[in-house]
């Protein structure tokens, strides 16, 4: 869904999926035509084998992107999709950058219940703030321009994540050359919010 609705370029190029899992993302990455992708966890065995056993995929299992080097891949990645759970993005976001060319762009799925404070998070570990939820949207893209990022997009992911969370995509360039999306990041924060009340509503604030 954010591939299409944000355009992402995806055919021909190098990707990593950071946080690859069981490769929902890696499945998708390729189905879009990438040429080849790093599916790096910190987990092991999560991987699909029908994944694993694809040529066009480089499985790097117990790895903390958090910590890693540019040595850890022997080129660099043209784009990179981030699904990462019990740690902050801003967090991560170091070691990502090492794995990306200069012109390389992100696709992050942001997740509130894991980037907002312990007295935000309520019981079950579900965030039911919307105005949570926008604080904590503002928060990472304004960490991720500091890191060189410019944002594209932000919009809440279709699918709700674990008991019910609701989910946002960011799309962002480290590419001087591209144009940041013109909203203000505190706007766009506000559209994807509304979207996100609009579509789940108390579904996605479900007990």
């Amino acid at each position: 869904g954010a591939l299409l609705r944000f355009g992402v370029p995806v055919a021909g190029r190098v990707v990593a999926d950071v946080g690859a899992g069981t490769g929902g993302f890696t499945d998708c990455l390729l189905k879009f035509g990438a040429r080849r992708v790093y599916a790096i966890d910190v987990g092991r065995g999560q991987l699909h084998h029908r994944l694993r056993e694809d040529p066009r995929v480089v499985s790097l299992e117990g790895v903390n992107v958090r910590y890693a080097r540019p040595d850890l891949l022997p080129e660099r990645c043209e784009l990179a999709t981030v699904d990462l759970s019990f740690i902050s993005i801003l967090v991560a976001i170091s070691g990502i950058l090492n794995l990306l060319g200069e012109r390389a762009e992100v696709l992050a799925l942001v997740k509130p219940q894991f980037e907002a404070g312990p007295e935000d998070v309520g019981r079950g570990g579900v965030v039911r703030d919307f105005g949570v939820h926008r604080r904590v949207l503002i928060k990472v893209a304004k960490g991720l321009e500091v890191r060189g990022l410019r944002v594209l997009g932000l919009c809440p992911s279709p699918i709700l994540g674990a008991k019910g969370n609701v989910e946002y995509f960011l799309y962002a360039t480290l590419d001087e050359g591209r144009v940041p999306n013109p909203l203000p990041t505190e706007v766009l924060a506000s559209l994807a919010v509304e979207e996100a009340a609009e579509k789940f509503g108390k579904e996605g604030m479900k007990q």
